[in-house]
């Protein structure tokens, strides 16, 4: 991997270049610049036939959702809606930018993202059409009105594939949001199946924080 950072919109992005050629560009919204751990995740499962764009320095309640939402939990920030405009700004500026420093136009262009960005990556397939392909894993999908959102509105462009991941432990929990995840989850899963996309939705062990590299991996690994 040829590994290139650079700042773009304000944001702090890397960018994982593979050696091999004709293989897609993931578009991985990141917390805590994992980028370097999923990569090695994933060549550990076997796979190192993808680009990695990789966004970091989010503000991240911010940036990754759709519209504004009390915290979730006590003395937390609240999550502000600041996904329109985000997404503006990696369509016309992270993502044109990243493409410039790389040797070939990717096969194709997907998104991913774990937790909030799991949440964004999928409503960025409402907003734009740009996306071949999402991965949502443990996905903040009890975002308060979000699986009404998805059944009531129609995606910019049908993706070749959208596939889904949770802890089985994420949504037992007392926290009124948090304890939804599930169900909705699931919930979204199956509108898509009906809609004849192709989705899968994998049950992972754990809690929403165990193994995320791993998970961001084999997410990305499956809509390859």
């Amino acid at each position: 991997m040829n590994i290139e950072k650079f700042s773009a919109a304000g944001k702090d992005v890397t960018l994982y270049r593979t050696d091999e050629t004709d293989c897609p560009l993931i578009v991985l919204n990141n917390y805590a610049d994992e980028g370097k751990a999923v990569i090695e995740a994933a060549e550990n499962l076997g796979r190192k036939d993808f680009n990695l764009l990789c966004v970091g320095g989010l503000d991240w309640n911010r940036d990754m959702s759709p519209w504004k939402c009390p915290p979730i939990y006590h003395n937390e920030e609240p999550f502000t809606g600041g996904a329109d405009e985000y997404l503006k700004s990696l369509e016309e500026k992270i993502i044109p930018e990243g493409l410039k420093r790389m040797a070939e136009m990717p096969s194709r262009i997907s998104i991913a993202g774990y937790s909030l960005a799991g949440l964004f990556a999928l409503y960025a397939l409402y907003r734009t059409d740009l996306f071949d392909r999402a991965a949502s894993m443990s996905g903040s999908l009890w975002f308060p009105d979000f699986r009404e959102y998805v059944l009531t509105h129609k995606i910019k462009r049908k993706p070749d594939k959208i596939y889904l991941s949770l802890g089985d432990k994420e949504a037992k929990t007392r926290n009124q949001y948090m304890k939804s995840v599930q169900e909705n989850t699931e919930s979204i899963a199956e509108h898509y199946r009906k809609a004849g996309i192709d989705t899968v939705l994998e049950m992972n062990p754990g809690n929403h924080f165990r193994d995320a590299d791993l998970r961001i991996a084999k997410g990305i690994i499956a809509v390859m």
